[in-house]
């Protein structure tokens, strides 16, 4: 069985659990939801419209609090560091009247002791911005900008982003992510951001924490996960005693995604599956059992099927 990490946690929750409603109408957000996020890392929070990724992420700023469960955010209860925790929202509420620079200065004002005039002009002006123009005039790109730029400005320690780039062109994705990856790297910001565009993942982030129906589906460092699991093609007639997470009949014979215990048959030909692979067969197979890797497991998660063997 592997052992829980002992690295420090960004966020770590355990039992995390939110229902909007009363009685019949009562729907589950979030259903015993356990994991941690490890400090410095760039975590892309995945799953489809309804998953419960933005209720994950309110609760996690403070915003809202859980029906149960507990979460610790850089050691302390949500809500506790507002100071150190950056927090957008995929509205990106700035007022459209007031100009770059009247935004970051009020800005400056909320976050007086830990506010980086110099750096965040400097995100505005790597946009080519000029800080005179007025919010309501700047393309969702430029806005995305000046939403991040307030955002970083404080220096957080945890940034936690929810749809911030949903409906830029994937040109405008690209250059704002390098900008929330080179912040990263530089200061050690933890950052935990929501997102669905799948594709682009693998190359901008580190950790995935898979949410799917409430509930926690895949959890770890990208690079982990994808050793984890394997596609197998051929004409065996069983794969026990490997975990299947889905498989489905071709021309020669059956494929399959699975997490391998031990050696595989020779009748079997692996693969290394692709992120969006690997997802997308663990969102078509809700009964697949959850899987997180060490440094996603928060302290109390015990379990064989969590681990990875």
């Amino acid at each position: 069985m592997s052992t829980t990490s002992s690295a420090p946690a960004a966020t770590e929750a355990t039992g995390l659990t939110q229902r909007y409603g009363s009685g019949r109408r009562a729907a589950l957000a979030l259903e015993d939801c356990s994991f941690r996020v490890p400090a410095g890392s760039v975590c892309a929070l995945a799953g489809p419209n309804g998953a419960g990724k933005s209720t994950l992420l309110r609760i996690t700023a403070g915003l809202i609090r859980p029906d149960a469960g507990t979460v610790n955010v850089l050691g302390a209860a949500p809500g506790t560091h507002r100071d150190r925790v950056g927090y957008l929202d995929q509205d990106q509420p700035l007022y459209g009247h007031l100009s770059i620079a009247d935004t970051l200065a009020i800005g400056a004002r909320l976050n007086a002791g830990r506010w980086d005039a110099a750096y965040a002009a400097r995100i505005v002006e790597q946009g080519d911005l000029d800080p005179k123009r007025r919010i309501r005039g700047l393309s969702g790109g430029q806005r995305t900008r000046v939403a991040l730029a307030l955002a970083l400005g404080k220096r957080p320690e945890l940034l936690l982003l929810d749809e911030p780039m949903a409906d830029l062109d994937p040109p405008a994705r690209r250059q704002l992510m390098g900008l929330l990856l080179a912040d990263a790297a530089e200061n050690g910001t933890s950052i935990l951001l929501s997102s669905h565009i799948i594709s682009e993942l693998a190359y901008s982030c580190g950790h995935l924490l898979l949410l799917d129906s409430g509930r926690i589906r895949l959890g770890g460092s990208v690079e982990e996960l994808l050793a984890a699991h394997t596609v197998v093609t051929g004409r065996g007639t069983g794969l026990a005693p490997h975990t299947v997470i889905e498989s489905h009949p071709n021309g020669r014979g059956l494929t399959a995604l699975i997490r391998p215990r031990g050696a595989l048959a020779d009748t079997w030909q692996p693969q290394e599956p692709t992120l969006e692979e690997l997802v997308l067969a663990h969102l078509r197979t809700p009964s697949a059992p959850a899987f997180l890797t060490p440094d996603m497991r928060p302290g109390d998660m015990d379990g064989d099927t969590t681990a990875v063997a």
